[in-house]
């Protein structure tokens, strides 16, 4: 399992024979933290995920459940939220910049061009729901 994620969950709704969303707190290292109180910056969040392809008759709501993942796509993930947008901003910064002398201009075009970028991955989404497979496990 070294290269899995993992995060324990609960099922909050069987929408079929095949499909299943599962309700996980995803916190960071701040929060399980005894001086939690005394600083701001702990934090946790809740996430809704949809389950493809399991046996949904195995479950029922209100069910703890281990949702897991692989670590590779926990990479293509953050290549695709983090990564790549960084980049396409950074070089139509410099590009920009390279041409015209504007800094505004350039600083502008770089946030602009990240709109295309969001909306071919937003209608990729089905695509990306195929790639990022997730799988589940009742707890015992």
């Amino acid at each position: 399992m070294a290269d899995s994620i993992g995060h324990n969950g609960i099922v909050v709704s069987i929408d079929d024979d095949t499909h299943i969303t599962v309700r996980i707190i995803q916190v960071s290292a701040c929060a399980t933290c005894s001086i939690k109180g005394h600083c701001t910056s702990s934090d946790s969040k809740e996430k809704l995920i949809t389950i493809s392809d399991c046996n949904a008759s195995d479950f029922k709501l209100g069910d703890q459940v281990y949702v897991i993942g692989t670590a590779t796509m926990g990479m293509q993930a953050v290549l695709l939220a983090f990564v790549i947008p960084f980049l396409l901003t950074f070089i139509t910064l410099f590009l920009t910049m390279s041409i015209s002398d504007n800094e505004g201009l350039s600083a502008i075009l770089g946030l602009v061009f990240l709109v295309p970028y969001y909306v071919l991955l937003n209608k990729k989404k089905n695509l990306l729901k195929k790639k990022f497979l997730f799988t589940v496990e009742h707890l015992n």
